[in-house]
């Protein structure tokens, strides 16, 4: 165990940017602590209704109470959940899909790598929200809906990104070494080049992961995301901002939570930019 925490140590201090790195992540700690208590314990159930109607803070309600007498508290802890889980799967849909789009067509190139790229340039001048919104129209609204939607519109940033990383890294001498060795090509994407192109990846997801939190708030401040009773923090923000003047907290409530979780994975993502190396 010493031996591990000594190993991290040593690898946080080789980043570009140690203390943003640090700082941002006691931020995200913070934040995942807060939605695992609250799978355990909740002061409130997220969706119960209490006389209680837009009641400031006070021992009871820690944040107050909405205009339908729900916990404001409990509310944000959920809607943390809602909100990480749907970040979390369009990480997973768009930067899978991008990173394998990526190094195929990095590695290999010709027509098919121009096809492929000149669509990914099409839809990389759309921003994010924008491209979602368009696939929200198609297939409808809802959380996983919108985690497909924004999960597509992320691909084609990780993959440019990853495309020109193995076009810089396939001309390098231990690439053609392993060639002359007769490793097969996929061994050389995915063994090879994919492990010495990660730590760009990784700070391009972390990036990713706030960008996708705020377009999820978004849209479900435009209502098209997580669907009542239910809540995300975008659709507490919405909701909330007609009572705004008599119960400021059930704004700023979500609306910090939605700052911390994005200044998080920001200073992460800052913290280790500029590592071009492979993450041991």
């Amino acid at each position: 165990m010493k031996d591990l925490v000594a190993r991290m140590r040593a690898r946080i201090k080789q980043l570009p940017h140690p203390n943003l790195f640090c700082a941002g992540a006691l931020i995200t700690a913070a934040i995942v602590l807060m939605v695992v208590v609250g799978l355990f314990y909740m002061p409130y159930g997220p969706t119960v209704m209490s006389p209680d109607r837009m009641q400031g803070i006070s021992l009871q309600h820690l944040m107050g109470t909405d205009k339908m007498g729900r916990d404001v508290l409990s509310r944000v802890m959920y809607g943390s959940r809602i909100t990480l889980l749907v970040a979390l799967g369009t990480m997973i849909i768009g930067a899978g899909t991008g990173v394998l789009v990526g190094a195929i067509t990095g590695y290999y190139g010709g027509i098919a790598d121009e096809i492929v790229m000149r669509v990914m340039d099409v839809l990389f001048a759309f921003p994010n929200v924008l491209l979602a919104l368009i696939f929200v129209s198609l297939f409808g609204s809802g959380t996983f809906k919108v985690m497909w939607a924004l999960g597509i519109s992320f691909i084609p940033s990780f993959a440019r990104v990853v495309r020109s990383e193995y076009i810089r890294c396939k001309h390098l001498d231990y690439i053609k070494n392993a060639r002359l060795q007769g490793v097969g090509n996929l061994r050389v994407i995915f063994v090879h080049i994919l492990p010495n192109v990660s730590g760009v990846l990784l700070s391009n997801l972390l990036i990713g992961f706030n960008n996708a939190v705020l377009a999820e708030a978004a849209l479900s401040f435009l209502g098209i995301g997580s669907q009542p009773p239910f809540a995300s923090l975008g659709q507490m923000i919405a909701e909330a901002q007609a009572i705004f003047f008599r119960v400021p907290s059930a704004v700023l409530g979500p609306g910090f939570v939605v700052v911390l979780i994005v200044l998080g994975f920001s200073l992460m993502g800052e913290g280790i930019r500029g590592t071009s190396e492979g993450l041991e």
